[in-house]
């Protein structure tokens, strides 16, 4: 007695999505795990902030890059992780996916169209509200579902951390496929480097692929 968890408590104060969420969120499937109720509420927090996105309406404006490839990232790791039982990390991406969407003030209706099928096995009431929301008919369980495309994730812009004598002081963005001498150039041309090259010569720029770039000064 008054050593169980009773799930009708749970999903009186929380709904059954968010319970349905937390079981799956705990971890792997296949290993034990210990119960901690504190955690329910960082995924109550997250459905809230899933169902928000779609509460400021829709268009039907072409999505950007960006949008884009928040979506088809999310696509593809769910989809893969679904065929390995790996719950835990598809709602870890979805955290991610929302976080980056409503930061993009994304309102395309076909991407948030997509996010309501990849959600439906995970949410299914909260999926199938916000899928009549939209103007669909019959339930979102017999959507097609979505397959990723990679043209939409390969990565365009890197950005490269900028230090001086090996303190970072500010990022940039390059191209991706930017050589190291147009990478030299711009660093060296930008208005905030000037304050740290004041007095001093430049003797050696280490480029550092995908990372960042030092540049080492002398009196």
């Amino acid at each position: 007695m008054f050593n169980v968890v009773n799930p009708d408590m749970i999903v009186e104060k929380y709904g059954a999505d968010t319970l349905r969420l937390y079981e799956m969120f705990l971890g792997p499937v296949e290993q034990s795990k210990p119960w901690d109720t504190n955690g329910i509420d960082g995924c109550h927090r997250f459905l809230r902030k899933f169902w928000n996105i779609y509460q400021n309406g829709f268009d039907e404006n072409e999505a950007t890059a960006e949008n884009l490839k928040s979506v088809h990232k999310l696509i593809k790791k769910v989809s893969q992780d679904i065929e390995q039982f790996s719950y835990n990390t598809s709602i870890s991406a979805f955290m991610i996916c929302v976080n980056e969407l409503s930061q993009q003030k994304c309102k395309n209706k076909e991407l948030l169209k997509t996010l309501v099928i990849l959600i439906a096995p995970f949410a299914p009431h909260i999926a199938e509200e916000l899928w009549e929301m939209l103007g669909e008919q019959g339930s979102v369980c017999d959507a097609e579902w979505p397959k990723w495309d990679e043209k939409y994730l390969v990565e365009s812009q890197v950005k490269l951390g900028i230090a001086f004598n090996g303190k970072n002081r500010f990022e940039m963005a390059f191209a991706a496929d930017a050589d190291n001498q147009t990478i030299q150039d711009a660093v060296l041309a930008d208005e905030r480097s000037q304050k740290y090259l004041e007095g001093f010569q430049v003797a050696k720029v280490i480029i550092v692929p995908k990372r960042m770039v030092n540049i080492v000064l002398k009196k």
